[in-house]
């Protein structure tokens, strides 16, 4: 379960690269809505950290590829609750700066992510 966390890290850190990237070109240079670009770059590292995942992480032969990928998302979209409830607390209630408050956010749905997954979808 170590080994698997640290690998589930390790693709998590190409996710915030990928969820930063979009999150970033969304609300700075097309000036959507925050929350918009925030959900935005998440899904869009959520379905390349399923791949990931799916590959490497877990090494899944699970052959029903799209009941793994909807539980993968559906697990992604509560933590992105959470992601978008500590953002609004800290950035917007306690003036945190955004990006900082982005990344703590990260931190803690990535224990979320990891249990949920470990237990559910690739140990199902």
């Amino acid at each position: 379960m170590i080994a698997q966390f640290i690998k589930f890290c390790v693709v998590g850190g190409s996710g915030v690269v990928v969820d930063f990237s979009i999150t970033y070109l969304l609300k700075e240079k097309l000036r959507l809505n925050k929350y918009i670009a925030n959900s935005t770059g998440f899904i869009c590292a959520a379905t390349t950290n399923w791949l990931l995942n799916r590959i490497w992480t877990f090494q899944s032969h699970d052959p029903q590829i799209s009941r793994q990928y909807l539980l993968f998302l559906a697990i992604s979209l509560i933590g992105l609750g959470i992601n978008n409830g500590i953002i609004y607390l800290l950035a917007d209630r306690g003036k945190l700066n955004f990006y900082l408050s982005k990344l703590l956010a990260i931190g803690v749905v990535t224990i979320w992510n990891f249990l949920m997954n470990f237990f559910f979808t690739f140990n199902a």
